[in-house]
């Protein structure tokens, strides 16, 4: 926990609380929904190991491994890779040593890709995504006031943005509609950190959304809550938010056949 990159000192991290959160977190992935949850092994050597978003970029068969900006994170790729072979996907290495790219700073809309220039991914990081899924449109989107793109905002649904309401977030949002061919709807939550949420489309149960617990953020939640098509579900992540982490960062999203 101490060693974990952070970007403002803060209070530690509740070790007990934050293998707590997380077990729910995949208890609800698993459990509640069903779903093949895949564990990576823990390696106490990377202590970001647990924020598994930023290494891989997975869309439909293909998978990018990204090169990520903090160079104490680079050797977390391996796992990755290992696990990401096994589910027989087409794998693309960041071998480019000029290229930096965090998984956070990815978001795809189902329609494009939207990528945040960061201070951990940079120009040449979004156009090595651009040419691996070239099927889609890729915009690049200035973050100057947060670590990463989905710091402030994520999908809540088909064509829905959940953003924050930080000047920063709306500009942000701004650039994007600016740069999209395609209108979407926004989600607007008082908190930025509670903007990042995990949409999930499930044959047997619908749209999912799991979102910020109503302790953390009350005022967001209770915007959340209006989404009467969505099954709700409030989640907690008091401890890995101390280290700049959020509900997407801990899973990669992959559809595959379930055989798999």
């Amino acid at each position: 926990c101490r060693q974990a990159l952070r970007s403002a000192a803060g209070p530690e991290v509740d070790f007990a609380r934050a293998e707590r959160e997380h077990q729910l977190y995949v208890g609800v992935l698993r459990g509640k929904l069903g779903l093949q949850v895949l564990e990576l092994p823990a390696d106490e050597s990377l202590p970001d190991c647990v924020f598994v978003e930023d290494v891989a970029v997975v869309c439909e068969e293909t998978a990018l491994l990204t090169r990520p900006g903090a160079p104490s994170r680079r050797k977390e790729v391996e796992a990755m890779k290992r696990v990401l072979e096994s589910l027989n996907l087409n794998i693309v290495e960041m071998v480019d040593e000029n290229a930096t790219l965090d998984g956070g700073d990815v978001l795809f809309t189902g329609r494009e890709f939207f990528v945040g220039l960061s201070r951990r991914t940079n120009q040449r990081g979004a156009e090595i995504l651009a040419d691996t899924f070239k099927d889609y449109a890729v915009s690049t989107v200035p973050v100057h006031d947060s670590l990463h793109l989905k710091s402030f905002c994520s999908m809540a649904g088909p064509n829905l943005i959940a953003i924050g309401s930080s000047e920063a977030a709306q500009k942000a949002l701004k650039t994007m509609q600016q740069m999209s061919d395609h209108r979407y709807d926004k989600l607007t939550v008082p908190d930025d950190a509670a903007a990042n949420c995990v949409y999930l489309n499930i044959p047997s149960k619908g749209h999912v959304l799991l979102h910020r617990a109503p302790e953390e953020y009350p005022e967001s939640a209770k915007v959340f809550e209006k989404l009467k098509d969505h099954m709700l579900i409030p989640i907690a992540n008091t401890e890995l938010e101390k280290v700049d982490g959020s509900l997407t960062c801990c899973s990669v999203l992959i559809n595959k056949a379930s055989e798999l």
